[in-house]
């Protein structure tokens, strides 16, 4: 689910499981803490009303503050809308007290971040299986005009034999109710190792190609076992994703096909107009050789 990256001087407050125990126990009972980032702590219960298993996604309340409570909500029931296979769904959202929060279905697969703790490198035919699946979704959302805005393994997750992409649009609604709100916080909306060149030099107007950068990264991983661009801090991955070209996949792993390199590498380019215009032609990119003549 999503995370902020950390701003210079920002310092998180830890948010006790008792606390939204209590804070929530009207609606929702809650039984554990399943993770926990920059900007939000992820708990998994059973909604009251149906005995429905689910996971909470609430705000640390110092993040909260820099909500405009009203246009958030708006903005979760716009996307709760969005109904396609590979997209997890927003259920709903709410507060209680300083707490924001929203809710999705539990899906009791895994995260693509768990696997790749698992195995480090995917299969070839697997990571483009999922990606496969990823593209489907966006697509999907970008034909309605969402943006996901925060591509990340942790946001990819497993239920059964589907592979789920969740947070969707959720950096958007968070960046319409806060604005810059959230940038004197110290906080950065997304997270810095999959934000296109664009994103992290904080242009505000982004399109559907930011998305596929994001894919990109998340395709270099599961292929190559680590992310095209790292760093020690948020600002050292900004410059490297602004400036620097990503390390060759194929001197990394040489099993792979040249054209899957050239797919990959096509998708990171730092000029948005370069890039594949839609998931499904990064797809094909990634199936079968380019033309000579491309």
């Amino acid at each position: 689910m999503l995370e902020a990256g950390f701003g210079k001087g920002y310092a998180p407050v830890p948010l006790q499981l008792e606390t939204v125990q209590q804070a929530l126990a009207e609606r929702y009972d809650i039984d554990t803490l399943l993770s926990k980032g920059g900007m939000s702590y992820v708990f998994s219960g059973r909604r009251r009303r149906d005995g429905r298993t689910i996971a909470v996604k609430v705000f640390r309340p110092e993040f909260a503050v820099t909500i405009l409570r009203d246009r958030f909500h708006q903005e979760i029931e716009f996307l709760a809308a969005l109904d396609h296979p590979n997209i997890l769904p927003l259920l709903e959202s709410g507060e209680s007290g300083p707490l924001i929060y929203y809710v999705c279905p539990y899906a009791h697969g895994g995260s693509l971040a768990e696997r790749l703790c698992r195995e480090h490198r995917l299969p070839l035919e697997d990571a483009v299986g999922i990606t496969r699946d990823l593209a489907a979704a966006l697509d999907y959302a970008h034909g309605q005009n969402v943006l996901h805005r925060d591509i990340k393994p942790q946001n990819v997750i497993f239920d059964g034999e589907r592979v789920l992409l969740c947070d969707f649009g959720v950096a958007r609604a968070l960046v319409r109710a806060a604005g810059d709100r959230i940038s004197s916080s110290g906080l950065v909306v997304g997270t810095p190792t999959y934000m296109s060149p664009e994103q992290a030099s904080g242009k505000q107007e982004l399109d559907r190609r930011s998305d596929i950068y994001a894919l990109a990264c998340l395709v270099y991983e599961m292929l190559a076992g680590e992310p095209p661009f790292t760093g020690a801090t948020p600002q050292a991955v900004f410059a490297r994703q602004i400036a620097e070209r990503p390390p060759s996949l194929r001197v990394v792993r040489p099993d792979l096909p040249q054209h899957v390199e050239d797919a990959v590498t096509r998708a990171l380019a730092k000029s948005p107009r370069r890039r594949p215009g839609t998931g499904a032609a990064f797809v094909r990119s990634l199936q079968l050789p380019a033309p000579a003549d491309s």
